[in-house]
């Protein structure tokens, strides 16, 4: 018997899910419990790890309101990977950002927070990469050892 692999469609359709469990505020545990499974399972959905059967996907639509179609439409902008909105969308915290940044009315608050969030993530960016400069330094310590 072949063994069946999850691939790029799987972690799309997880993504999927998790963003609509997320948007109705429903958590991993209530909607394992409403479709049988562990949450554990439904963590292994959304990472993209586990393929997703049929009757599971039609149940997993039913508890969250929404047509079996609508976990495999494409984002619309031909973005792909994980830079896609729905993969964006997906990650642990992005919905309450987006959602609090909606509920600001003023265009000057918006910018603020975008570029807020924009200069924390640049930090952190700048953080885990090493400089040039630290980069040539250990080379010429190298070429003299």
């Amino acid at each position: 018997m072949a063994i069946r692999k999850s691939g790029p469609l799987d972690a799309m359709v997880g993504a999927k899910i998790r963003m609509f469990r997320i948007n109705r505020g429903m958590s991993q545990t209530v909607l394992a419990d409403r479709i049988g499974v562990t949450f554990q399972q439904v963590q292994k959905y959304e990472k993209g790890a586990n393929r997703v059967g049929a009757s599971r996907l039609s149940q997993i639509a039913s508890v969250l309101g929404i047509s079996v179609g609508e976990l495999f439409e494409s984002p619309g902008d031909g973005a792909s990977g994980l830079n896609s909105p729905i993969h964006l969308l997906a990650e642990p915290g992005a919905l309450r950002v987006l959602k609090a940044y909606a509920r600001t009315t003023s265009p000057r608050v918006r910018l603020s927070i975008a570029k807020l969030v924009e200069s924390i993530a640049d930090r952190e960016m700048e953080a885990k990469a090493p400089t040039a400069r630290t980069e040539t330094v250990s080379r010429s310590f190298r070429a003299q050892g």
